[in-house]
């Protein structure tokens, strides 16, 4: 009660926020009450649009009541009550039953004379209307597409904005109403026409082009249509992928100059996000935004700081001139823009202005909220990577604030950010841990504690000291859940298993543990004491050090069919089960990764990770989609998928790529056909493939595709067995057949039964030694290097030529071989002229290959010596890896 004398006092009491349904449908009685009573059907109508509003669910019964009901007050005068009737029909039509018979008014409403009611007559009209009725107020559609009134005008084509996805032949008839709408003098009624018109010819990539270069040289009055003109614009030159030579780019740069500031923020912001655009393009954009930094709008202060923070991502060089003007902004009153200068500055900034900087930091990171304290994290991040030697300093910030107050995501991208930097920086490794620790002492999120863990496990055998931190470890086995006790034993036992001196003193605490209350935390115990009590280091390594590296629902697929397969005369193998793939990226990428920091409240890299946990990977995809195949059904389970590799040129009539897909004894190659000709349908569509030598390649089958309409996508395929000789490379010219037929482009209905054949020219398709084989990587490589011994070992010495520098020799060599980086030692250090590369993989069949590689960089000659030895189960694997280099 007080409460609510409060919110009288203040103003603030919402009177419908208590209105019971059945209540108000009895009141809608009302309305056959005569004479009508104007200011209380009003009410009534009002409470009856808010539950609805407010997602209120009403019978159908009840609806349709309630809506015939309403539709009596067509006969009032009041032109408050009649909008109020309009409005009401709109939310009761999708939920009542024969609507239709309100058309007759809406459609009366809607040519009358009151221009007051045209505008929401119409609006009703688009959600009662169908493709039939739509027929018969065409013309009336028409008429109001090109009315004088601004909201009579905009309703209309807003309406067929919506009509357009049941009813594309129908709008598209009003093509030249349309067009004329684009020159009205309200600038609402240009935009909606201009989208209108957008979507009408968004199929056809010409008509899309021409209808850019029309209006660009018209000269539009309304911000908003030059805006979504602007967007059209930067989509077709990304598309293009020409950058600044298309000829849009000077529409775009020309509207830099315009009057509205809207239209110039809308061409800096698409100027700067173009994918092929350099430094110097940027420069007038970036000027542009530069100018705004000063502004007394915060909204513009805010969108160009935003603008500027994504650039110095990529193009730091370009925003230092704006440092200036950046740090007048640090003391903003809006700390949005405050967090966002500092975290430009951060990017642009020179090392000598790292300790200034955290200090201004830290004296507003307190007030402003989590999602934009994740953003200054990620600038941290960044910086570290640049300013390798003041990890000190970073390291010192992200402790404090891992101290502070804060939900998951923020801790999450702080955690993420320290093991970054140890990673990057082995330098950093004893302070970052140390950080960690002391972090999960008084952690709340179990998901945090069990990440910290891992690496606890991983990276403390590598310290100077690691027995410190079997305390940190311990101690959560005795204080925390379930999921982080397990997480402590496994830590345990990795950091015994890389230890042997340690390892008496951590056998002990697992046998402890194995009296824990939980199962899965004792048989973690029992399993990880059992296996280095043994004392053999290659067993150790394989079943505590080195994880199972299997993908998990391949396990699930040759588990299942080794069980319904009722041939249990043999073991089940683990080598047929498809090795998890890892994604193989050069050092610079990884850099780029790690610096790319959105401007705004999240990180595209945390929203990719987040998409990674839920989805399943690529490969498992395949194997699911190839499994459902009942041709493949004999030819085992899927090894490895290659990345989608272009066999057509862009802008071409048919569009193919293939992705290889390697089994047991046989490839797989899967043809993605998209048709971009809307007169066309092709049908019984297939590869046909030609060796270009005698390899031995047998082409087993071909599933063609029975008909390939305009722009869908669909799939054939060929099944390729391997050579009798052994061979695993070849090369093959590709032509895509098909038959045509000639359909109507605005049905696709074909015109006639006849049709005839033709053919397709496609670019050359390779099978390499890298399909065949899996990378992977080891966590303890010098253990499996020494167990696989020199049996089977191939050391080969070669000279790589035109390597400027070594990251760029080891980005090759990975490429070139298929094999997955160790040990991190794919990251090169910035000025060495060594440096040690180590590498894994599987071979098809499960033949495991492991490969040490030394590499030494001659500046003058512009090459690289680099000694490969190469070690596997099988010396034929050894030296066919160690071939494909030569």
């Amino acid at each position: 009660m007080k409460r609510d004398a409060m919110d009288k006092r203040l103003g603030a009491r919402n009177p419908f926020a208590k209105i019971d349904k059945t209540v108000v449908l009895q009141e809608a009685r009302a309305f056959s009450e005569t004479p009508i009573n104007v200011k209380k059907c009003r009410l009534i109508i009002t409470k009856i649009i808010y539950m609805l509003l407010q997602g209120e669910t009403i019978g159908r019964t009840e609806a349709t009541e309630c809506f015939f009901a309403v539709t009596k007050l067509f006969q009032s005068k009041d032109e408050a009550l009649r909008r109020l009737v309009l409005l009401a029909i709109q939310c009761l039509c999708k939920l009542a039953d024969d609507v239709i018979i309100v058309i007759s008014s809406l459609t009366k409403d809607m040519t009358g004379r009151e221009e007051l009611y045209k505008a929401p007559a119409i609006r009703a009209l688009r959600r009662i209307t169908d493709s039939e009725l739509l027929q018969t107020i065409e013309r009336y559609m028409k008429q109001a597409i090109v009315a004088k009134s601004s909201a009579v005008a905009s309703a209309a084509l807003v309406s067929s904005v919506h009509l357009l996805k049941q009813s594309p032949e129908v709008i598209r008839r009003w093509a030249n109403e349309i067009q004329e709408a684009v020159s009205h003098d309200h600038p609402m009624v240009q935009y909606h026409a201009l989208v209108l018109l957008y979507h009408i010819r968004s199929s056809d990539r010409l008509a899309v082009n021409k209808l850019v270069q029309k209006y660009s040289k018209s000269g539009l009055r309304s911000p908003l249509a030059l805006c979504y003109l602007i967007r059209i614009a930067a989509k077709l030159i990304a598309e293009d992928d020409s950058g600044s030579d298309h000829p849009l780019y000077s529409f775009i740069n020309s509207c830099l100059r315009n009057r509205s500031e809207m239209v110039v923020y809308e061409a800096a912001s698409a100027l700067v996000n173009l994918p092929k655009t350099s430094g110097s393009d940027l420069s007038t954009a970036v000027s542009t935004l530069q100018s705004y930094l000063s502004s007394p709008k915060p909204s513009l202060r805010f969108a160009a700081v935003r603008t500027l923070n994504k650039i110095s991502t990529t193009h730091p060089e370009v925003v230092i001139n704006c440092n200036v003007d950046l740090e007048t902004l640090i003391t903003d009153q809006n700390r949005s823009i405050a967090t966002l200068a500092i975290t430009t500055l951060l990017k642009t900034g020179g090392e000598s202005s790292v300790e200034r900087l955290m200090k201004q930091i830290s004296s507003f990171v307190s007030e402003i909220s989590d999602e934009f304290k994740i953003v200054v994290i990620e600038a941290i991040r960044s910086l570290c990577v640049r300013y390798p030697r003041k990890h000190a300093t970073m390291m010192n910030f992200l402790s404090k604030m891992l101290r502070d107050d804060g939900g998951f995501e923020f801790k999450k991208a702080i955690v993420n950010t320290i093991i970054t930097i140890i990673e990057e920086n082995t330098e950093a490794k004893k302070y970052g841990l140390m950080h960690l620790c002391e972090f999960i002492e008084d952690c709340e999120h179990s998901a945090l504690a069990a990440k910290v863990l891992h690496l606890l496990g991983k990276e403390a055998a590598s310290t100077s000291n690691p027995q410190r931190y079997i305390r940190y470890i311990y101690n959560r086995v005795i204080l925390e859940k379930t999921r982080v006790r397990a997480a402590a034993v496994t830590a345990l036992a990795k950091l015994g298993a890389s230890c042997p001196q340690l390892r008496p003193s951590i056998e002990v605490l697992l046998s402890r543990c194995k009296l824990d209350n939980d199962d899965e935390v004792r048989d973690r115990a029992t399993y990880y004491l059992t296996t280095l009590r043994t004392n053999q280091q290659n067993v150790i390594s394989n079943y505590v050090s080195n994880n199972l590296q299997v993908s998990v629902q391949g396990l699930e697929r040759c588990l299942e069919a080794y069980v319904h397969g009722n041939d249990f005369s043999k073991p089940f193998d683990l080598k047929q089960v498809p090795v998890s793939s890892v994604p193989i990226t050069s050092a610079a990428d990884r850099k780029r990764s790690s610096l790319s920091v959105d401007a705004g409240v999240s990180t595209p890299s945390a929203a990719a990770a987040k998409k990674e946990e839920k989805k399943a990977s690529r490969q498992d995809i395949y194997a699911e989609q190839l499994a459902a195949v009942p041709q493949f059904s004999h030819i085992g389970p899927l090894f490895k998928s290659s990345s989608p590799i272009e066999l057509t040129e862009a802008e071409t009539e048919y569009s193919v790529t293939c992705i290889k897909h390697t089994f047991g004894n046989h490839i797989v190659l899967q043809f993605d056909c998209c048709n971009t000709l809307n007169d066309q349908l092709l049908e019984n569509v297939m590869v046909e493939l030609e060796p270009t030598d005698d390899a031995g390649w047998v082409i087993e089958r071909t599933i063609p595709l029975a008909a390939l309409p305009y722009s869908v996508k669909g799939t054939t395929y060929i099944l390729l067995g391997m050579p009798d000789d052994g061979g695993i490379t070849g090369s093959f010219t590709t032509t895509l057949k098909f038959q045509v037929k000639d359909v109507d482009p605005t049905t696709g209905e074909p015109e006639s039964d006849e049709h005839y054949d033709d053919t397709y020219a496609l670019e050359d398709l390779d099978i390499s030694v890298s399909d065949h084989i899996q990378p992977f990587s080891k966590a303890n490589f010098s253990a499996a290097w020494d167990q696989l011994g020199t049996e089977n070992e191939v050391d080969e010495t070669f000279s790589l030529p035109n390597q400027a520098t070594l990251p760029e020799a080891v980005a090759n060599l990975i490429k070139c071989i298929g094999l997955g980086a160790c040990e991190r030692s794919d990251r090169v250090p910035e000025g060495k002229s060594s440096h040690t590369l180590l590498l894994a993989g599987q071979f098809r069949g499960g033949i495991e290959i492991l490969s040490r590689v030394r590499l030494a960089l001659d500046p003058q000659d512009q090459t690289v010596n680099m000694n490969l030895i190469v070690r596997s189960e099988d010396n034929a694997v050894s030296e066919l890896v160690a071939a494909v280099v030569a």
